[in-house]
């Protein structure tokens, strides 16, 4: 059947096509025949030790030690099971997201996809039997034109061999967006949001599942989404993300 929930965008080879071609590097400018030049992806793509269940940065001297967590997860913990994130959200790859999300930068898919594909490579991640994207509300589609964990997860579905349905996770209603709201609001904000497609409901239940979404800041949509699976009976959630919004004064 063929998928009507998005607008149809230019074809995939014309798009590898245009990838290929030299031009400037989006950071800095520089000639490249990648979207981001090798300069700056040294400099700003570096690994970084990550909580095992929320991916915020760790010390420097956590890097390579099994399943690190932070302190808050350790009190705490979250309902998924591992959480990947590939980079920082903040410069460059903050404006890049943003461009990305609500100016309709295709170009950019394949670059940030790169470096989310490398990080899952390197954390040796169990593979998923379904990878589905956070799905948004109708006026947030109509408003941006796409979804862009959509765009990320089908393209990395495809890479990655893994089943990717957008149709098996519901948002129930429009809400505030998270970016304008205090940390503390955030989990409010999404209660209640997200559903199972009932009718569907059977195709997860006793598998396991990662969500896939630009960017976690609180954590606290990705949170509310595992809750909503687990409870419909899927065995264990991850978390997989371009960006991770930096604890304050990690920067």
């Amino acid at each position: 059947m063929p998928d009507r929930s998005l607008p149809a965008h230019k074809p995939a080879l014309v798009e590898k096509v245009l990838l290929r071609c030299a031009g400037q590097c989006a950071v800095c400018r520089a000639w490249s025949h990648q979207t981001i030049c090798e300069s700056c992806l040294a400099l700003y793509a570096r690994p970084q030790p990550r909580c095992w269940t929320c991916a915020a940065r760790l010390p420097l001297e956590l890097l390579g030690r099994p399943q690190p967590q932070c302190g808050r997860c350790l009190r705490e913990p979250p309902p998924l099971d591992r959480t990947i994130a590939a980079l920082d959200y903040s410069f460059p790859w903050d404006g890049l997201l943003q461009h990305f999300k609500y100016h309709q930068a295709l170009e950019l898919r394949e670059s940030l996809l790169e470096r989310l594909n490398i990080a899952l490579n390197a954390a040796d991640v169990t593979e998923p039997d379904w990878l589905l994207p956070v799905p948004i509300s109708a006026e947030r589609l109509r408003e941006r034109g796409y979804n862009q964990s959509y765009e990320l997860a089908r393209a990395l579905a495809r890479r990655r061999g893994l089943r990717c349905e957008p149709e098996l996770l519901l948002r129930l209603r429009h809400n505030e967006r998270q970016a304008g709201l205090k940390l503390d609001q955030r989990a409010a904000n999404v209660r209640g949001v997200f559903a199972v497609e009932p009718l569907r409901a059977n195709r997860l239940r006793g598998t396991s599942v990662a969500l896939l979404d630009d960017v976690m800041t609180s954590g606290s949509t990705l949170y509310e989404l595992a809750g909503t699976l687990l409870q419909a009976g899927v065995m264990s959630v991850q978390a997989w993300v371009v960006a991770r919004t930096p604890e304050p004064g990690d920067c």
